[in-house]
């Protein structure tokens, strides 16, 4: 079975505009799961998506302004348990 793929923008604009936070939420929602082997978690430089940030991409799914909210919602969504 193929590895989930997570990939948080860490641009200059989707860091500032909250994917710091995002980035140690992803971390614990997979610790707290026992996900981390199953899901490779990376940072990428930049999406080219600024204006539309904070970006988050799950496997080849792009979400867009994600706020703490909405990630909590979109982790549930993507890794129903």
């Amino acid at each position: 079975m193929e590895k989930r793929r997570i990939s948080i923008c860490l641009g200059s604009s989707c860091f500032a505009r909250g994917n710091n936070a995002n980035r140690a939420v992803v971390k614990e929602f997979l610790a707290e799961r026992g996900l981390d082997a199953e899901v490779t978690f990376t940072g990428q430089l930049c999406e080219n998506m600024c204006n539309k940030g904070p970006v988050i991409r799950i496997d080849d799914q792009v979400y867009e302004e994600v706020n703490l909210s909405l990630l909590h919602k979109i982790l549930e969504e993507e890794f129903a348990c």
